[in-house]
């Protein structure tokens, strides 16, 4: 890792914007909104998704956040379909099974003094039936897992809003807007060990042209390489010397 600590944007990502810097159609993408080079995404935040997305200008560090096996914890607030019962709470802290798998176990409350901004455009309710908001709490990067999840207990999710990762939040960050940061302490002495991992195994791996060296040496070998039999089929065919008169 070189001497410069990377760093790290917080961007608050408004409704129906791309977590890219491209688009091949009119959908809103992060160059709207950020102006920065050689920043890019840590992970991903779904299009229909709000809240907190973390950018930064290291490549081992963006491979880190996003990496399942890092295990960093994501918090949401998600507005669901129906009024939430603790059978349900208790399911998605214990883990839901979806087609890809147990879910892991997770944090999971119902919020009641929660007061969100108005999302543009704003939700689409149902006459006479009422919503409640859940803060989520996960370890994992399921595609889609946090609208599986509720769904799976039987109250799908209207609204989504990512307010952490580790120890980023956008509590501070209005709506479209962000700051760039150092990494945090912990994470930077992570980062180390991770990219300590990163060269052992390296230099664990035999390198391409070592490789390329012997398998042209066994090809080599293999080409002069003559089995009994042929060796024995050759030995058949030989011309007998001839006969010298008496």
């Amino acid at each position: 890792m070189s001497n410069l600590m990377p760093s790290i944007i917080i961007f608050n990502k408004p409704f129906q914007v791309l977590s890219q810097f491209t688009s091949d159609d009119a959908k809103s993408t992060l160059s709207q909104y950020i102006n920065k080079a050689s920043f890019y995404p840590a992970g991903r935040l779904d299009y229909d998704s709000e809240g907190l997305l973390l950018l930064t200008d290291d490549g081992a560090l963006q491979h880190l956040i996003a990496s399942p096996l890092h295990k960093m914890p994501k918090t949401y607030l998600v507005q669901v379909e129906g009024l939430l019962d603790k059978e349900a709470i208790r399911q998605l802290q214990d883990g839901i099974k979806l087609k890809d798998g147990l879910t892991q176990p997770a944090l999971a409350k119902v919020v009641t003094d929660f007061d969100p901004l108005p999302r543009t455009p704003p939700i689409r309710e149902r006459k006479n039936i009422p919503t409640s908001w859940l803060e989520l709490t996960i370890t994992e990067g399921k595609n889609r897992q946090v609208r599986r999840m509720t769904a799976a207990v039987g109250f799908p999710t209207l609204r989504l809003i990512r307010t952490q990762i580790g120890p980023y939040s956008v509590s501070d960050i209005a709506l479209g807007h962000w700051q760039e940061k150092e990494i945090d302490p912990q994470l930077a002495l992570e980062l180390k060990k991770f990219e300590e991992n990163r060269s052992k195994q390296n230099k664990r791996r035999p390198s391409s042209a070592h490789s390329r060296s012997d398998n042209s040496s066994n090809n080599v070998r293999s080409k002069h390489k003559v089995s009994h039999g042929q060796r024995k089929k050759a030995g058949q065919t030989r011309t007998k010397p001839a006969s010298r008169a008496r």
